[in-house]
């Protein structure tokens, strides 16, 4: 491997910090009227896609503290959007369900973004894109491995 390589790695590293966070803002304008925050945003995702889970399974999936996730999940009960209900697998550990209303919240905040980020990257082609979702796929895969690795020393 190449120090050309690891230069062109980190560019790309380089322009998804920016990128995350300022996603983060935009999302977090349009789902202001909803008072739903990012977090909430991902775990709505997340039950939506997956099915009812624990907080720690859903904080696994999103590589966030279980409290942070509880803190979400609180809210989101709060809301209407999400409620705690027995785990037959486990006694202590409840199952975290969308409502009805949260299952069409989520449909229509993801209708939202799938629109608006369509207008976007009108420059780049669908196999450019594949192959930029190929890469970014590779890195966080390997980026994870390194943090299970750090975390086993």
């Amino acid at each position: 491997m190449s120090v050309e390589r690891g230069a062109q790695i980190y560019r790309v590293l380089r322009l998804t910090r920016p990128l995350v966070l300022n996603s983060a803002r935009v999302v977090e304008a349009a789902l202001k009227a909803d008072r739903v925050s990012v977090g909430m945003r991902a775990v709505l995702e997340v039950l939506a896609e997956d099915g009812p889970m624990t907080v720690p399974a859903i904080a696994d999936r999103l590589d966030l503290a279980r409290q942070g996730i509880q803190r979400h999940v609180d809210d989101l009960a709060a809301l209407g959007h999400a409620e705690a209900r027995p785990n037959p697998a486990h006694r202590r550990s409840v199952l975290i369900h969308l409502t009805g209303s949260g299952q069409a919240l989520f449909r229509r905040i993801r209708d939202d973004d799938l629109r608006r980020l369509a207008t976007m990257a009108a420059d780049c082609s669908a196999d450019e894109i594949a192959t930029a979702l190929k890469v970014l796929h590779a890195l966080h895969r390997d980026v994870q491995q390194r943090v299970r690795d750090e975390a086993g020393r």
